[in-house]
């Protein structure tokens, strides 16, 4: 038996959204502060650059995390590898190298709580089954999933455009039904969402954060001509065919300061 005060009671907290096992925790603002970093606090906390922390609910589902990013865990709460077999371990060894997630994420059971390191980045609550049950995502992203979820990577159809277009090959897709989190630069009021049905999605450029597995994800020269692609001055976009969703930021990713 537990209690846990002045955490998500204390008004400097907010739970600014919850989907199955998980809640996002917003720090409103940074109190601990000195002269010196006042104004900076301020600033950041009118401009929404805020701590945010993800609360995972064991009791409700086992989940996977990134490696690495587990704060504190409260009650009966047992941390596995997740991994079955040798052959399971080469089988994530092989698919963390190609799509340069960690190669073992481990995963938590139990009845407990599990809290993950506060970022500044944005932790958006998405559901598989609203994906057609398949939802691949941009290299970085992932943080956290129901265990119900199973992680495969996907190549992507063209390996030459790929590698010109300077973008991996490989991307990790979930699998199955169930609530994942991600990582984005951009918060989720600003996302814009496209639904294909049998049709077309170019982009210039890494704006996508995640789009349906059942799509045929390429990278292609934008005109159909080495003479058109360069009279467009755009070169190789990435290519979104077929029918599914396609989850996009607005604006490119900002530099780390």
């Amino acid at each position: 038996m537990y209690q846990i005060t002045n955490f998500t009671d204390n008004d400097d907290v907010k739970i600014i959204a919850q989907l199955g096992a998980f809640q996002v925790v917003e720090y409103q603002r940074d109190l601990s502060v000195t002269p010196n970093s006042a104004i900076t606090a301020y600033y950041s906390a009118q401009m929404n650059v805020k701590k945010r922390q993800l609360v995972c609910h064991l009791d409700r589902s086992p989940v996977t995390v990134q490696a690495g990013s587990m704060q504190w865990m409260l009650g009966d709460v047992n941390a596995t590898t997740g991994i079955k077999g040798v052959g399971d371990l080469l089988g994530k060894a092989v698919r963390g190298k190609a799509t340069g997630e960690s190669a073992i994420k481990p995963e938590y059971t139990g009845s407990g709580l599990l809290v993950l390191e506060p970022t500044y980045k944005y932790l958006i609550l998405l559901d598989a089954a609203e994906w057609g049950g398949g939802v691949v995502l941009d290299d970085g992203l992932f943080l956290a999933c129901e265990s119900s979820l199973q992680h495969k990577a996907v190549m992507r159809s063209n390996f030459s455009s790929a590698v010109a277009g300077g973008e991996g090959l490989f991307n990790l897709s979930l699998n199955g039904r169930g609530v994942f989190c991600v990582e984005s630069d951009c918060p989720k009021e600003e996302l814009i969402e496209i639904t294909l049905q049998d049709d077309v999605l170019k982009i210039d450029g890494n704006y996508a954060i995640a789009w349906s597995k059942s799509l045929n994800f390429t990278v292609e020269r934008s005109g159909k001509s080495l003479i058109g692609s360069a009279a467009s001055g755009e070169g190789l976009v990435n290519v979104y065919r077929g029918t599914g969703k396609v989850l996009m930021m607005p604006t490119a990713k900002m530099p780390n300061i």
